[in-house]
């Protein structure tokens, strides 16, 4: 029993990640192959070929998308998009939904921005309690003058006293909260973002750096008084 116990762990850790990578990618290729139905019927690559050829919607998919990046960079394509943007922001819902996205995606992809650039280590949901964490950007406005005006608080004249983070839940880092810490209360990880969510995801299991199995002494909990 004990040794097919172990065939049977064994087996689980080999098979049990092969199988979920697989589903991921056949999602993501099934998803992107849904992209050459915006082409007429007669281009479609099933009916040209006459059969079905996984994966030729992401290549179309990349595709479009170089396209439209390569559009966007020139003068002519620029004013494309801005007169695109303007449209949008003038329809009332849309122009909610729409500048919050392109706020987002404008942080998360550009060069320059500094969203999840950096790991953190700061004492969450209270003092004395630890955890990872990612730097988003810094708060400004009214936000960051109703932070100074808090007890406590000190009036200083550098903006970049407080920072926005994000604190990732595990085993799913793409929920979690939006917290304003001091720059003072944060201690900056030598980890990269792709080894601090690998940590998150496997909670603690996977130590960035250090062995896969990190095997911890718990101390017995005291008899209850009941």
């Amino acid at each position: 029993m004990p040794s097919l116990r172990k065939w049977l762990l064994s087996g689980l850790l080999v098979l049990v990640p092969l199988i979920i990578t697989l589903w991921v990618l056949d999602w993501v290729v099934s998803t992107l192959d849904q992209t050459l139905r915006i082409l007429p019927v007669s281009w479609h690559p099933d009916h040209v070929l006459g059969m079905h050829i996984p994966g030729l919607g992401v290549l179309f998919a990349l595709a479009v998308v170089l396209s439209i990046g390569a559009m966007a960079s020139n003068i002519i394509g620029y004013k494309l998009v801005h007169w695109w943007h303007a449209l949008l922001h003038r329809i009332p819902v849309v122009r909610s939904i729409y500048s919050g996205v392109k706020q987002v995606s404008d942080t998360l992809f550009s060069e320059k921005g500094n969203a999840f650039r950096k790991a953190l280590l700061i004492q969450w949901p209270h003092e004395g309690m630890w955890t990872i964490a990612f730097l988003t950007g810094a708060p400004t406005g009214d936000v960051l003058a109703k932070l100074r005006a808090q007890p406590g608080n000190q009036p200083v004249d550098d903006p970049d006293v407080f920072c926005s983070v994000f604190v990732p839940t595990t085993p799913n880092p793409t929920g979690g909260y939006f917290v304003l810490v001091r720059k003072s209360d944060c201690v900056e990880l030598q980890m990269t973002v792709d080894e601090a969510l690998t940590y998150i995801v496997s909670m603690g299991v996977i130590v960035p750096g250090g062995p896969r199995n990190v095997h911890l002494k718990v101390a017995a909990l005291p008899p209850s008084a009941s």
